[in-house]
């Protein structure tokens, strides 16, 4: 479950408003260090009366959307009957964030959606009286069923949430579909795990991932203990409504950060996901503005996770990542791409969030991370053109809308590689992969140039509106947010320099509806 637009510290002498993690608190200076992906130059001015979401072009036409308002977290995401179920944070009210439901939406192929009803929503005077937040869908016995966070008031001695205003609980509940379509579930009353583990103060205590061993049900619920650090509490049950405490899956230590809210100092790990690819398994944590993957060893018998190999999942505006097993044992991850702009403008906008586009995890032969995304997302491409680059020559074209692939074949290694967008003597967006020094560098960001994986492209690009994706190797990824681009004339421009041999595949990508919502 992620929360709310703030206001964060100047980056590059400006002050800007945008998006963050979870609830209302103010991005700590520490957090905005994976927040720096952000344009270097001031994108041009969105036109004063925003057109709505239909058309609005900052609003992506190939990834997932709500047809309008707020989302945020994917929660849930499953293959049923033939079908990909993908459920998320909604408000159905406004274009920030507040009054959490569980939107709905199914796909045959993972990029083309249609929106359903919406499948969770508060229940008046109930445990999740104040928001239904994130959690996870399994299948048990046939059924589907879903274990999510409920919210609701409480006295501060009873609150989980410390952000400074200590006033809400945090418990985990359970609903079972009653149909085969998903529409409509039934939730229990009352809790199944109505308390955090006796003597323990906890930091937080959401965001339930589930899974199945051969002895029963697992949960392992994002927390943190005061003074102890971020963890993941680990649960075991033979039916998803009796459950008992058997200890942390996987802990951290203090960060000895300041701030009133534990997720933006580190002390609070949410929406772990923790999953099984082969022999390694993996867990994954949202906590101080980004998300941290890592692979390791878990033993079954001590019910205990050691990671042996960690990095950030993306470096930009990235966050809540949920993961799912879809059809030949393929573990897909979905991810929220934030806004980078007030709320003041997503409210004009009527429109805030989307989904990334799926991603598949492998696990290389050494432990490290390899993401890509997923096969299903080349059936957007239009006609292939193959185009060689020539060393300190760049190539340009101007562009009418933004909705294109770029992949870059590096047979031979320049000394640097770079893509970059410009409206006029603007550059609001650069990305540069610097093979001299090591490096990649977008924005504000910086962080190591990795190794490519097999035959993986050494640079992949995916431009939707005021979204851009970014994959380098198989091995890292960012994402950004550029805004106002339309209807300015914007071109794209890719070059490299030094000695070496680069070829450039550009595909214009198809949007996955008429009028920018989706279904």
């Amino acid at each position: 479950m992620l929360l709310h637009c703030a206001t964060m510290g100047s980056l590059k002498n400006r002050e800007i408003r945008m998006t963050i993690d979870r609830r209302r608190f103010l991005l700590s200076s520490s957090a905005a260090t994976a927040y720096a992906c952000l344009a270097r130059a001031q994108a041009p001015v969105a036109p004063a009366t925003p057109p709505g979401p239909a058309g609005d072009n900052d609003r992506p036409e190939y990834h997932f959307l709500a047809p309008h308002n707020w989302m945020n977290d994917p929660n849930g995401p499953i293959w049923w009957k033939g079908k990909y179920h993908l459920f998320y944070q909604l408000n159905p009210n406004a274009a920030v964030w507040g009054d959490m439901h569980w939107g709905h939406a199914i796909s045959k192929d993972m990029v083309r959606w249609q929106h359903q009803p919406i499948a969770l929503a508060p229940t008046p005077g109930g445990p999740d009286s104040e928001g239904c937040f994130s959690g996870s869908a399994v299948v048990d016995n046939g059924v589907p069923a879903i274990i999510y966070t409920g919210v609701q008031n409480a006295p501060p001695d009873q609150a989980t949430i410390r952000d400074g205003s200590n006033k809400l609980r945090e418990t985990q509940m359970l609903a079972t579909a009653q149909d085969d379509q998903l529409l409509h579930w039934k939730k229990l009353e009352k809790p199944v795990i109505a308390v955090p583990p006796q003597g323990m103060t906890v930091t937080g205590f959401r965001d339930p991932c589930p899974w199945r061993e051969a002895d029963g049900w697992y949960v392992g619920i994002g927390s943190g203990e005061v003074g102890k650090g971020g963890c993941v509490l680990l649960y075991r049950s033979p039916d998803l409504r009796s459950w008992t405490y058997l200890g942390k899956l996987a802990e951290g230590a203090p960060t000895g950060n300041s701030g009133t809210n534990p997720v933006g100092s580190g002390d609070m790990w949410e929406c772990p996901d923790f999953f099984a690819i082969g022999g390694t398994h993996c867990l994954f944590y949202s906590t101080e503005g980004k998300v941290i993957w890592t692979t390791g060893g878990y033993d079954k018998t001590a019910h205990r996770y050691t990671p042996r190999h960690t990095g950030v999942l993306d470096h930009g505006s990235y966050y809540a990542p949920k993961s799912f097993l879809a059809p030949g044992d393929r573990r897909i991850l979905w991810g929220w791409i934030q806004e980078r702009r007030s709320q003041e403008a997503c409210s004009q906008a009527g429109w805030a969030g989307c989904m990334s586009l799926p991603r598949e995890l492998h696990v290389a032969a050494g432990g490290g991370l390899v993401m890509i995304p997923a096969k299903e997302v080349e059936s957007l491409r239009g006609k292939v053109e193959h185009i060689p680059l020539t060393t300190g020559a760049a190539h340009r074209r101007t562009v009418d809308n933004l909705r294109h692939e770029l992949a870059f074949i590096v047979h031979q290694r320049p000394a640097s590689l770079a893509v970059r967008i410009k409206t006029g003597l603007a550059t609001p967006w650069e990305l540069t992969l610097d093979y001299a020094a090591g490096t990649v560098r977008c924005g504000e960001a910086i962080f190591p140039l990795p190794a490519t994986h097999d035959n993986t492209p050494d640079l992949r690009v995916f431009f939707d509106g005021s979204v851009i994706e970014t994959f380098i190797g198989g091995r890292e990824a960012i994402t950004s947010r550029v805004y106002g681009l339309a209807p300015y004339a914007a071109t794209l421009e890719a070059r490299y320099d030094g000695p070496g041999r680069v070829e450039l595949l550009h595909w214009p990508l198809n949007a996955i509806s008429r009028d920018r919502l989706t279904t």
